[in-house]
């Protein structure tokens, strides 16, 4: 028998729940939840709003055992909510009953097949989040904190050439005071929206709009930067050897704009990066590029290497874009590498290059010479001119 209850509701309170899990409230001896879905609920039990932080919950439901004890929880707990929280603080005690989420009642709203729509939070996270999405015809279909977290979304749609992008807020879906309101990201109404409002989006470019895809490999010019960043083609490459996973850890070590976490980050929504920089002008550029670029979560470490390095989370993965001939650098770096992680080294100086030959001898893995060109006029004709070429080491760490 579960000790706790984790049931989902809607706006329409207990009407909309089935009769067994009506019973289940009716039977609880502590109800918690926020002050919205406290007041749908007629009896006597005892009462606890939503505390802050969660460890705050933890204690409550902690100081109530052995009672029952429900927890009220907007929509789908485990999409988004607080279901994921409370199932690694209590393992084997919760018992999860789910309600349709805001997705699956936005979907059905608008006649969108939800398995082709993103979906993605924006309440308690930044709207930057949603830049990796945007692309033409792209529906989504994104949690908000409101009035503000919309007129945003609508800012930076039109900044980014999606102006003609259609949005339809979703107010209080399913209870009496559901309704919506639909417009262009250029074209948002003055009219405040409700802090209990959904957002669905159909990504529509204005003529010139660039494309950003989540492929590695945007173009050096969608980075503020100073010229030193690694640039494009040998960037897709350098992520390519990477292999960015869902879930995995980056450290971008030597980050100059943040590039390559950058980039390493927006493969999947739930990659996570940290870049390592001491240079002030260029920290503020990667948290710049961050925000432009959906990747506003990229934690930033500044200061000296390698003492930055010391205490931080193992990676799965590791680029070394700078300092790569230092071994005061490079060894702190695999020794925190996890097993069965890849560490990739580009280097364009002979010093640089006789540290990733050394390494290469040493560890194993591949040296790869990467030698590009680009057209420049020659006179009055055309010409191929090459950069200075990149000896990157690749090598996945021993289990």
């Amino acid at each position: 028998m579960k000790r706790i209850t984790l049931i989902g509701m809607g706006e329409d309170g207990l009407d909309g729940l089935p009769a067994t899990t009506q019973a289940l409230i009716a039977q609880a001896e502590i109800l918690i939840g926020s002050e919205r879905l406290l007041a749908l609920v007629p009896g006597t039990q005892t009462r606890h709003a939503w505390p802050s932080p969660f460890s705050a919950l933890v204690d409550v439901i902690n100081s109530s055992a052995p009672a029952k004890l429900v927890i009220l929880a907007t929509g789908d707990s485990l999409h988004f909510g607080v279901g994921n929280q409370l199932s690694l603080a209590f393992p084997g005690e919760l018992k999860i009953i789910p309600h349709p989420s805001a997705f699956s009642l936005a979907a059905a709203r608008l006649g969108w097949p939800l398995q082709e729509v993103e979906c993605l939070s924006l309440h308690g996270r930044a709207p930057a989040n949603l830049e990796p999405f945007i692309h033409p015809c792209q529906r989504i279909i994104a949690l908000t904190a409101g009035d503000a977290t919309i007129r945003e979304v609508a800012t930076r749609l039109t900044t980014r050439g999606y102006g003609p992008s259609e949005l339809t807020v979703l107010e209080h879906m399913g209870g009496p005071l559901e309704k919506s309101l639909s417009f262009t990201a250029q074209a948002i109404p003055e009219t405040p929206f409700s802090a209990l409002s959904t957002l669905a989006i159909e990504c529509l470019p204005a003529q010139g709009a660039r494309l950003a895809p989540r492929v590695p490999g945007l173009p050096d010019d969608a980075f503020v930067h100073d010229g030193q960043l690694t640039k494009r083609e040998v960037r897709a490459i350098t992520l390519s050897a990477l292999g960015p996973t869902p879930g995995a850890l980056l450290w971008d070590v030597g980050a100059g704009c943040g590039s390559v976490a950058i980039e390493w980050m927006r493969t999947h929504i739930r990659n996570r990066a940290i870049a390592f920089e001491r240079d002030e002008t260029r920290l503020q550029m990667i948290t710049e590029n961050a925000s432009n670029l959906g990747t506003p979560s990229l934690q930033i470490i500044q200061g000296k290497l390698p003492a930055t390095l010391k205490d931080q989370p193992r990676p799965d993965a590791v680029f070394l874009g700078g300092a790569v001939s230092q071994e005061a650098i490079f060894h702190p770096c695999w020794q925190a590498l996890h097993p069965g992680g890849r560490l990739v080294a580009n280097s364009v100086t002979l010093e640089g290059d006789a540290a990733n030959i050394a390494r290469h001898a040493e560890f194993g893995g591949d040296l790869v010479r990467i030698d590009i060109s680009h057209v420049e006029p020659v006179g009055r004709m055309r010409g191929m001119r090459p950069r200075m070429s990149v000896l990157q080491w690749r090598v996945v760490k021993p289990w």
